[in-house]
């Protein structure tokens, strides 16, 4: 990747008093989310260049954007209604809690099918961030994928 990209993020941090106590699991796959996203993405502010530092929180009921250059000077908050994002989170963890279980007793077959529901989850919930998102944020479908499984992580406990 060109260090020279500006539409990227380059650091994200969770809030981390939004964010309840996690199992191992959800704990690594937001660990990895990080990861994946500050190794690829791809994240450009309406009219303002990055790159850019991005703040995820919850407050009042609202997913928060916070996005700042990466100086740290604030470029813009973009807030956004938690309740389109309800019904999908809410099976993405049921099918989850669902997909960990099985991993413990049941037959590979089964386990790809939960693991494919998972995934069709999780799709959907990252469409409709994108959803969200347009005119204000613009993300590929990978990034929009990596800040959904952040979004779980600070949803974890709604």
């Amino acid at each position: 990747m060109s260090a020279a990209r500006q539409d990227r993020v380059i650091d994200i941090v969770l809030d981390e008093d939004t964010m309840a106590a996690r199992s191992a699991e959800a704990e690594h796959e937001r660990q990895v989310a990080i990861f994946d996203l500050l190794e690829e993405n791809s994240f450009t502010l309406a009219g303002l260049d990055g790159p850019y530092r991005l703040h995820l929180a919850i407050h009042e009921s609202r997913l928060v954007f916070d996005v700042r250059h990466e100086s740290g000077r604030k470029l813009r908050d973009i807030v956004l209604s938690l309740t389109p994002f309800r019904k999908v989170v809410k099976d993405y963890f049921m099918i989850c809690e669902s997909y960990y279980a099985a991993i413990k007793k049941l037959s590979p077959s089964q386990i790809e099918a939960l693991d494919m529901g998972r995934r069709g989850l999780h799709n959907e919930g990252s469409e409709v961030l994108r959803e969200r998102l347009a005119g204000k944020i613009d993300v590929d479908f990978d990034t929009s994928r990596r800040l959904f499984t952040l979004i779980c992580a600070l949803l974890a406990r709604a």
